[in-house]
């Protein structure tokens, strides 16, 4: 068996066991929206429209997995899940 590359380990796992587990990207990805926007309003004490989306979401996933790249530019999980955070970014308008 061959090696599988990043791109493919990153689509067997959003259309794999991570859908399985939490359900539909857009829904997962807008009830953490959801969360992040009532923890923004709660900290800035402050009536504040619904600032974050499913796909901003994502993308800050995807920055937040580069940041963590910073410490170990060849750690493979990391660029797997930025792989799969931009293919949600998509996945979001199914």
């Amino acid at each position: 068996m061959g090696t599988v590359n990043v791109l493919e380990a990153a689509q067997d796992i959003i259309y794999g066991d991570r859908e399985k587990t939490y359900g539909k990207p857009s829904k997962n990805l807008d009830c953490i929206a959801d969360l992040w926007n009532a923890y923004l309003m709660s900290r800035f004490d402050e009536e504040l429209p619904r600032l974050l989306t499913n796909k901003d979401v994502a993308v800050m996933m995807v920055l937040l997995k580069t940041s963590r790249l910073a410490n170990d530019m060849g750690h493979r999980d990391s660029l797997v899940d930025i792989c799969g955070y931009a293919a949600l970014v998509e996945r979001c308008d199914e």
